[in-house]
């Protein structure tokens, strides 16, 4: 969904990182219970949510895990979005940081350093978008546009019963960083509860779980205003 990311060779491929580190339903063949969701029926719930989604905000974590050093590292803050393509999330933990989404444009700012990143989305929008707001802001349509997608069970998580889904993107300069995604959907909103990327070419992943979501309170412009120090040092990475 950004939070630090690999160079890599493309203007695609930085903000694809950008996106997936921030910072997520396919035919089920096996026997369900009379009460299982099918991906037919879990696309009908999301794309019902959709329609009256406005914004949301919460707390969100991300856990990189490095398999062959056995290291995982984690920080964490709290996440806002609004539907005209607004978002902000506020580093708290480990390092104070901000990420922050409008239109078309993205920053991140790091105050110790007093560095600002800007990115232009441009053309690859959409493709970043997958990612970015992958179970926040995307419609079931949107999925099954984007992903193969497989029902893999229905777990409870943090005392909560999910859709756990399993989401191939079918776009290649994706796949080419991110092979997989597992993705755990609350069934009592309809909003992701915990992403799972898995990295192509290693055992690697990394995990996002969100919590506090709460769905359509106002969030005002101001709070997504770039609202750096003058002095900043201004970077816009190239391809």
């Amino acid at each position: 969904m950004i939070f630090q990311f690999k160079t890599v060779a493309t203007r695609f491929g930085r903000l694809a990182s950008l996106a997936v580190l921030l910072c997520a339903m396919w035919p089920a063949q096996f026997a369900q219970a009379q009460d299982s969701q099918t991906v037919e029926s879990v696309i009908d719930e999301l794309d019902h949510a959709a329609k009256g989604f406005h914004s949301v905000s919460g707390d969100v974590e991300r856990t990189k895990v490095t398999v062959v050093v056995n290291d995982h590292s984690t920080e964490s803050g709290q996440i806002f979005v609004r539907r005209d393509d607004k978002m902000r999330i506020e580093l708290t933990k480990p390092d104070v940081r901000t990420i922050l989404r409008n239109g078309d444009t993205l920053w991140v700012y790091v105050p110790k350093t007093k560095r600002l990143e800007e990115y232009n989305l441009g053309k690859q929008k959409g493709l970043v978008d997958q990612l970015l707001l992958l179970g926040l802001d995307s419609s079931g349509g949107d999925l099954k546009k984007h992903y193969l997608l497989t029902v893999l069970s229905e777990p409870t998580l943090d005392g909560k019963k999910t859709v756990l889904l399993e989401l191939t993107p079918k776009d290649e300069k994706i796949r080419n960083q991110i092979a997989r995604i597992h993705l755990w959907i609350d069934t009592s909103n309809w909003l992701a509860l915990q992403q799972k990327f898995f990295e192509t070419g290693s055992e690697d992943y990394f995990i996002i779980h969100y919590s506090n979501l709460v769905r359509n309170l106002k969030l005002p412009d101001s709070k997504f205003k770039q609202d750096w120090p003058k002095d900043v040092h201004r970077i816009k990475p190239q391809g």
